[in-house]
């Protein structure tokens, strides 16, 4: 038995979210507001999926977690849209949409995840 949990935008709702022209405001009537807001300081909005598969008397286990992050400069416009997904234990970027202001910032997946019950990525899938 399969149970999907959370929830992560439609790339028919992501393309509707223009980098350097979308706000919080308009991203959040576009998309929704998601559950892991504020989990970090910078403000950004972090929306999760996770797919678990369940056989028998076994434990439940994670089969796919997939991640979209949408990253808002001081002023609250979008400069970057990104989506990780796990595979073996690492964070693999599916796609990025990001301004150049955004590229240097490459620990918010792991600031996420970490403040997530304090383990890495790779612990997510074991």
């Amino acid at each position: 038995m399969y149970r999907k949990h959370g929830y992560v935008p439609s790339e028919e709702l992501l393309s509707e979210v223009v980098v350097g022209v979308d706000t919080k405001d308009s991203v959040a009537e576009t998309v929704g507001v998601p559950a892991a807001e504020g989990v970090l300081t910078d403000g950004g909005y972090y929306y999760v999926s996770t797919l678990m598969r369940r056989r028998g008397p076994s434990a439940t286990k994670p089969v796919s977690r997939e991640l979209v992050a949408i990253n808002f400069n001081d002023q609250g416009v979008v400069t970057g849209i990104e989506r990780y997904g796990l595979e073996q234990g690492r964070v693999i970027p599916l796609q990025r949409r990001v301004t150049s202001s955004n590229v240097q910032d490459k620990t918010f997946l792991r600031q996420l995840l970490g403040s997530l019950g304090n383990f890495g990525p790779g612990g997510l899938i074991e």
